[in-house]
């Protein structure tokens, strides 16, 4: 389906919306679709700035008997419709209010005040505490139009790839805050009178009210479009907001559309781990599990591993709540489980399809568990995330959750856990030799590096650290992933049947650490010895 095609079916269910929105406060409703070229504008009726702040637009001049006509949104303050009526109502004049959607406000505002060709400059993200960077990036938001602040934060983030942008009340003034490579950076102060149209697109988009007293969540889909036009792709932005002593605070989480990034050569596993990965993730049936806190970059491995598996001889459906990446060729179904939905049901209902692999968004209960352990000893491969510090107390809460249980050891074949650290950017970084206190630090963990594992020469080490430059203020450019893998063994599956006393997180580590396995920790001391990151990275993180 084409843009053009894909915009007029976004405005049809707008009208329909906005209809239905009518009827229900008693309003009467015009589609504004079939006079936005030809309606004489009427001058110097409401002044413009009061037009975009409350979203009012003046329709017809009020002679004789006949009122004035002003046509007004779901975003319009009932406080200022009552405003205009006793004004008007003084002067001995009657008005008539007719609900009009958003994007027929727009191109009406687009005719009255045509767009002026305005060059924004673009958002740099600077060193803590720049209070001058800071105030030039609020100045620049200010010059922006009122309706094109979202779409110039949204691109703006996506030009930085950041994956998130944090709306914030504050007592007189909106915080906007980027996070980019794992860390929250502040762009912007704007005024509470810019935060209304800010929110006010942002509800109208997502499908959200602004004056919701409880928490909501919303989607996007929005095309980004590079300056030069030559390059287009679509951002899905998932929004979540929650009523805060100041107003609605908003995050919105950036999931860039492009399937070139979902791979798991571009994630920055060693060798070693990616046979370990290739072995399992192209056995007929099993099960994987992805642990780690939000934002460790799961979401991302998995859906690389999904691509991996991607070919036409296999059908692959996932469950997810939401769908953060659209994937050709693959069944994605969304599980609401704000409106009741779970996953367990949806899990049951797709193993009737027949796939080969299947990937379930998060193991959040024991029912989806068992569900998910029985599709994996029945001839499919499951992916799933679950929430865990480390490898080895993935199994310690799994087995809170569905007790001890021997099918549990035969299904499940590899458990990774993972967190991003920043990437040093190779072309500025500078190298050092370690002072002795972390020379002791590191050879007692190169010491406990198990067998297998090339133990380097303390003495001989170099570290590194970043070095600041115009295009990367930090030293840093994106994040690669840190990995603890843990394969599951016959001596890993005694504690999961209940044949050895003991299970607990300390004893499985140490069982898996015989066998070879990395921590987190000593994954990312590699990485800093190799030159991929800091020490300092490694140590805020994990």
């Amino acid at each position: 389906m084409d843009e053009k095609k894909i915009q007029e079916r976004r405005r049809e269910q707008e009208e329909l919306s906005t209809r239905q929105r009518a009827a229900i406060l008693g309003m009467q409703y015009l589609d504004t679709r079939g006079i936005e070229d030809t309606i004489s504008l009427l001058r110097d009726v409401v002044d413009l700035n009061v037009m975009y702040d409350n979203r009012i637009f003046p329709l017809a001049k009020g002679y004789d008997a006949n009122p004035w006509s002003f046509g007004v949104t779901t975003q319009t303050p009932q406080s200022f419709i009552g405003q205009i009526q006793k004004e008007y109502s003084d002067s001995g004049k009657n008005t008539q209010f007719v609900l009009i959607s958003i994007s027929g406000f727009r191109v009406l505002m687009n005719r009255y005040d045509p767009p002026k060709k305005i060059v924004y400059e673009d958002i740099k993200i600077s060193k803590t505490n720049d209070v001058e960077a800071l105030k030039s990036v609020s100045n620049i938001l200010q010059t922006v139009k009122a309706d094109d602040i979202f779409d110039y934060l949204v691109k703006q983030a996506d030009k930085l790839r950041a994956s998130d942008i944090h709306i914030e009340n504050q007592r007189n003034e909106i915080r906007i805050r980027m996070r980019v490579d794992g860390l929250l950076h502040p762009v912007a102060n704007i005024e509470k009178g810019r935060y209304r149209a800010l929110m006010g697109t942002l509800a109208s988009r997502a499908n959200i009210s602004m004056a919701a007293s409880d928490s909501q969540s919303g989607h996007i889909q929005q095309e980004i479009v590079s300056d030069s036009g030559n390059d287009k792709h679509l951002l899905n932005i998932r929004v979540e907001t929650v009523p805060t002593m100041y107003g609605q605070d908003a995050v919105l989480r950036l999931f860039n559309f492009n399937e070139d990034m979902l791979n798991l050569d571009n994630l920055g596993i060693n060798n070693r781990e990616r046979r370990q990965i290739d072995s399992i993730i192209n056995h007929p049936r099993g099960m994987v599990l992805m642990v780690g806190p939000t934002g460790s970059g799961k979401s991302t491995t998995l859906y690389s591993m999904i691509n991996a598996l991607n070919t036409p001889e296999r059908k692959i459906i996932t469950l997810e709540d939401p769908i953060e990446y659209g994937i050709e060729g693959i069944s994605q179904i969304p599980i609401n489980t704000t409106a009741g939905q779970n996953f367990a049901e949806g899990l049951r209902s797709i193993l009737r399809l027949d796939p080969d692999v299947v990937m379930v968004g998060e193991i959040r209960d024991q029912d989806t568990a068992r569900t998910a352990i029985q599709a994996s000893i029945t001839g499919h491969l499951v992916l799933s995330s679950f929430h865990a510090n480390t490898a080895s107390a993935a199994f310690s809460r799994m087995i809170d959750l569905i007790g001890i249980n021997p099918i549990f050891s035969t299904a499940i074949k590899l458990v990774i856990a993972q967190r991003l650290v920043r990437r040093l950017d190779d072309s500025t970084k500078i190298d050092y030799e370690p002072d002795d206190s972390t020379k002791r630090w590191l050879g007692n963990v190169i010491n406990n590096f198990p067998v297998g594992i090339d133990r380097p020469d303390v003495n001989t080490i170099k570290l590194y650290r970043p070095v600041s430059s115009n295009e990367h203020p930090f030293g840093y450019v994106g994040r690669m992933s840190i990995m603890e893998q843990l394969i599951v063994n016959e001596d890993i599956q005694k504690f999961l049947r209940g044949d050895v006393q003991e299970v607990n997180t300390d004893a499985i580590e140490k069982t898996a650490r015989g066998a070879g396995m990395l921590t987190m920790l000593e994954a990312g001391v590699i990485a800093a010895i190799n030159g991929y990151t800091t020490l300092e990275e490694i140590n805020r993180v994990i």
